[in-house]
């Protein structure tokens, strides 16, 4: 009798193995698939515009500041070296828009070069950001 009840508990056990290998899986198929997306790293103060819109699909953001510095993937970049780091930014993840993000106060100029720049890449979409509201 008590070899009977030994045997019963033997086979109420859950194997877990195989739902922990479907989690792993898992894991490993949302890490591979996630973009990651590469912000310019500073911040800074966008005029404001009364009709902004989403965009869904850049990955690739350039920063200048209202004293003229650029900043790309977290460092700043000079002027001439813009399209060379967008080329470096597209081999690593495709895209084909490019959003500038402009200090209010930044020199219009120096936006100007840096959109030549990032045609002269290849890219033909540049969004310009801005804050909501009038």
């Amino acid at each position: 009798m008590a070899r009977r009840i030994k045997r019963e508990e033997e086979e109420a056990t859950i194997d877990m193995t195989p739902m922990l290998d479907i989690v792993f899986i898992m894991l490993i198929f949302f890490i591979v698939t996630t973009s990651f997306v590469k912000e310019a790293g500073i911040q800074v103060n966008k005029p404001k515009a009364n009709n902004t819109s989403k965009e869904k699909s850049a990955n690739i953001f350039i920063a200048i500041k209202e004293n003229g510095e650029i900043h790309m993937d977290r460092r700043q970049v000079d002027i001439e070296r813009v399209g060379a780091n967008i080329e470096r930014m597209l081999a690593e993840q495709p895209t084909d828009t490019v959003v500038v993000q402009a200090d209010k106060e930044a020199k219009h100029g120096v936006v100007v070069k840096v959109m030549d720049q990032i045609k002269e890449a290849g890219i033909d979409k540049i969004s310009i950001a801005a804050a909501t509201g009038g």
